[in-house]
């Protein structure tokens, strides 16, 4: 089997074998990043060098008798995480020369583990999108189909993961940027509950729903990465020192929802006969299956897209031209200089969120927009908390369909963001929520969400899990060559 596409669970034990060392599992990934990239377009910065010499370094480790879950297991980072002495674009020309002067929480988390960093992968500028289409620097395709994108913004991520350039990836998740890439690119995608990891070194998008996650080969594997990135950090507010709620391993007794919502009007027949066939196998496990009601949460979207780009306006209120990023130099007037920096550098997706943004925040529209928007949020959380004190978990679609082919909505930017209408509801809540494979439809992969209780990924495991060792949808890889 090529190194590069074994699992981390697999590479583990291999590397507490002696079989294979970290260099040799990085040279795998770093030459199968040359072979395929040109056509997949995943990564953005490739740190060859440095991921030998992190490798090596993970070897001495290992040598003297040091054990770590990641230790020497290479990976690649959304280009929106900071990364020290690593160029850190967002996917963005207004920080297309950017390096980074220290590393997020997270990647100092990994460091410490002895993970190695491959590079950084592509997204939507700034996050904004759910396609990888709104990139700067061009968009990513989609493995299974290199006409078709990857899903975002993460989609440079998943991507990667799906093509065996790296054993796992990073991401970031603000309303399903982490799960609909998984789901079209058929792997798994776990975002956790709001506050479980650190944000800080995040560049923000929407900081009231943003948190990092990952994007894997299997269930176990995102168990493992979160398992290293967890946990307070004081430069972060938000972060909780959370005991994790555990429901136990045995299926048998469970309580699954199946939101009728979900599955009305819009869902491809083909993914919806895939997640109810999913349904049935947890029912003869001995799971119950309960029909349960969110009716708010077709107000999600709505309320996402009233909440997101105010809290853009704000957190890119940042790039001025002044401080760091792109700047036009040629201005002499501080405003042309704010005006002409932002201008060049913004591209139209982040524009456009920018003035929305700024229109909802504005005075005489405040209430009628952002405030409202809020208090539908509560409305949307406080359902799912009743439904989810019945049930262990809500299965739904990820997606209402399959990876689209490149350009192909593009042009319509409401129809792009009616992509999230299954994901947004869970961020909004704060909830965590896993995309895991669960079939295929006309050759291209479809996802299942499985969304729970605040601070209860160990159910998300378990039951992700469960469905996993039952099938092998998730061992199932593009014909890329």
């Amino acid at each position: 089997m090529m190194l590069n596409k074994l699992t981390i669970k697999q590479a583990q034990e291999k590397l507490e074998t002696g079989d294979i060392s970290s260099v040799d599992l990085t040279r795998a990934c770093l030459d199968r990043i040359k072979k395929v990239d040109d056509k997949v377009k995943a990564c953005l910065t490739v740190c060859e060098k440095e991921a030998l010499a992190e490798a090596k370094k993970a070897d001495e480790r290992r040598a003297n008798g040091e054990k770590s879950g990641l230790l020497g297991i290479p990976y690649i980072a959304k280009d929106n995480i900071m990364t020290k002495d690593v160029r850190t674009t967002a996917a963005s020309k207004i920080l297309e020369n950017y390096i980074a002067p220290f590393d997020a929480t997270i990647i100092k988390k990994l460091r410490t583990a002895g993970a190695v960093l491959l590079g950084k992968s592509n997204l939507d500028e700034f996050a904004h999108g759910a396609s990888t289409e709104n990139s700067a620097f061009g968009a990513t395709h989609n493995p299974w189909d290199l006409e078709r994108v990857p899903g975002g913004s993460s989609g440079g991520s998943a991507a990667a993961v799906a093509a065996d350039m790296c054993l796992f990836a990073l991401g970031t998740d603000t309303g399903g940027s982490i799960r609909c890439p998984a789901s079209f690119c058929g792997v798994t995608g776990l975002k956790p509950t709001y506050g479980l990891a650190s944000r800080f070194g995040l560049i923000a998008m929407t900081s009231s729903t943003d948190v990092p996650g990952a994007l894997a080969k299997t269930v176990e594997d995102a168990k493992i990465v979160m398992d290293a990135i967890v946990g307070i950090d004081k430069n972060d507010a938000t972060t909780v020192n959370a005991r994790e709620l555990s429901s136990g391993c045995a299926l048998k007794g469970k309580k699954i929802g199946i939101p009728k919502e979900y599955f009305n009007e819009g869902l491809d027949i083909d993914v919806k006969k895939l997640v109810m066939q999913a349904v049935e196998k947890y029912e003869k496990q001995g799971v119950e299956i309960i029909d349960v009601s969110l009716p708010h949460n077709k107000y999600s979207v709505g309320v996402y897209y009233i909440i997101t780009p105010s809290e853009i306006s704000s957190n890119l209120a940042r790039f001025d031209g002044i401080r760091y990023g792109f700047s036009d130099k040629e201005s002499k007037e501080l405003i042309d200089i704010y005006k002409k920096s932002r201008g060049k550098g913004f591209g139209p997706e982040a524009k456009r969120r920018i003035m929305l943004g700024t229109y909802a925040l504005s005075a005489g529209y405040f209430d009628a927009y952002y405030l409202k928007a809020q208090k539908v949020r509560t409305i949307i959380k406080e359902e799912f908390d009743r439904v989810l004190s019945e049930v262990d978990c809500v299965i739904t679609p990820t997606s209402p369909h399959t990876a689209f082919k490149i350009g192909e909505q593009s042009s319509d930017p409401l129809k792009m963001y009616l992509e999230d209408i299954y994901v947004s509801g869970a961020s909004l809540a704060g909830l965590p929520a896993i995309s895991i494979p669960v079939g295929f439809s006309k050759g291209l992969p479809a996802g299942m969400q499985i969304i729970g209780k605040r601070f209860a990924e160990s159910a998300l495991y378990n039951i992700g899990s469960a469905f996993q060792n039952a099938t092998d949808y998730h061992r199932q890889k593009p014909e890329l060559k």
